[in-house]
């Protein structure tokens, strides 16, 4: 594969991570996730941050504590406000824990939920906003935050694609109650599967600590405010949540401690192939592409095909393919149209256009770590070929 969507960016320290740990014969969760929890929450200005088995459940994990912290008083049936784009495990967990998704359409231009829409969807049962940062492109925080605090409601985000974005003087995945993170193989970094939670909040820490372990109260500080029974012989198997199995292997936190330290480094090559992506792409007549906000960390590249490509996605991608280079839906399209949803409890406000026009025109392309100047140039090359067909 000339292009592919995502490579590598392991070197001999992730190798010698692994051989520590399995020296160690540890291999369940222990000493270097927890080394590895307190790296992250540092590196993101946060007090806690906590590992999961996946993005995936960093997002099941953070929605299902919230819905049980004592102050926030969330009822099954609340809702919570969602874009009608991003990854299915953005949606799931929400009515897992028995709480309704309220769909809301995207900005064309940013690919982030219409702010303006967004508002206008607010009802009295709406509880919170789980915004997600798509493809590295972070939500404008400082309006999204108004937004919420003028309603009374949660500010949450799903980071799990933009690892290292910022907004201002400030990191995405933090700004809100909390934001969740993924560290699997094509994110900006890999710890092979993995994922993470951050929060200031000390009784959502402590309640994700529980309900990542069965709901349990074992490890958990004198200090929580979760019921803990005073026999500590009791106490290792007391069940006090209606919890998971969300845990990370050793293995996953020993390789998050150098993949962590490398990120900066991994985030500043995905921006100077942004760079150079918008310098070829943008002001074409035939496409867009996502507009940053902010400071993207360019999880991908995507485009929106409009004009004479309206319509022509297979062509573009039986060309992409023939030359070599790896192209996806951007995320899951409008997720709207997924059979599963008439499964979930949901509702939409207003219509979805945006949604429906990345569902039917859109794709994307990878980015690395790494210089990637020629592919960014070939790729120039065949959507050009194909746009000067019709």
């Amino acid at each position: 594969m000339f292009y592919p969507l995502a490579s590598t960016t392991w070197n001999d320290q992730e190798h010698a991570a692994l051989q520590r740990v399995i020296a160690s014969g540890r291999y369940t969760m222990g000493p270097e996730v927890r080394a590895f929890e307190e790296a992250f929450a540092r590196h993101f200005g946060k007090r806690y941050a906590v590992m999961t088995s996946s993005g995936s459940t960093a997002n099941l994990l953070a929605i299902a504590s919230a819905f049980w912290h004592p102050d926030l008083g969330w009822r099954q049936g609340d809702e919570v406000i969602v874009p009608a784009v991003s990854w299915s495990t953005t949606y799931f967990p929400v009515t897992q824990t028995g709480l309704t998704l309220r769909f809301v359409d995207i900005d064309p231009a940013t690919l982030n939920i219409d702010l303006d829409k967004l508002e206008q969807a607010i009802t009295p049962r709406t509880r919170a906003v789980f915004a997600v940062n798509l493809l590295g492109n972070p939500v404008q925080a400082d309006r999204l935050r108004a937004i919420c605090d003028r309603h009374g409601i949660v500010l949450a985000e799903d980071n799990c694609e933009s690892m290292g974005a910022r907004f201002g003087d400030e990191q995405a995945g933090t700004f809100g109650l909390f934001g969740t993170f993924s560290s699997f193989f094509s994110h900006h970094i890999c710890t092979m599967e993995g994922g993470m939670v951050v929060t200031d909040d000390r009784k959502l820490y402590d309640t994700m600590l529980s309900m990542r372990a069965h709901g349990w109260t074992r490890d958990l500080p004198d200090d929580t405010h979760l019921p803990r029974d005073p026999d500590p012989f009791v106490r290792q198997f007391r069940f006090v949540l209606p919890g998971y199995n969300l845990r990370p292997l050793e293995m996953e936190g020993a390789l998050g401690i150098p993949q962590l330290e490398k990120l900066p480094g991994f985030v500043a090559e995905r921006r100077a192939n942004g760079q150079l992506f918008q310098q070829a792409f943008g002001g074409l007549d035939f496409l867009d592409i996502q507009q940053e906000t902010g400071e993207s960390s360019w999880f991908g590249f995507a485009m929106i095909l409009r004009g004479r490509l309206e319509g022509r996605r297979a062509d573009l991608v039986a060309a992409l393919q023939a030359a070599g280079i790896e192209c996806r839906p951007i995320v899951t399209g409008n997720f709207l149209a997924n059979p599963v949803i008439e499964k979930l409890d949901h509702s939409v406000f207003g219509t979805v256009e945006a949604a429906e026009n990345v569902d039917r025109n859109g794709l994307f392309t990878g980015n690395h770590h790494y210089p990637i100047a020629p592919q960014i140039a070939r790729l120039r090359e065949v959507v050009q070929d194909v746009a000067d067909r019709f």
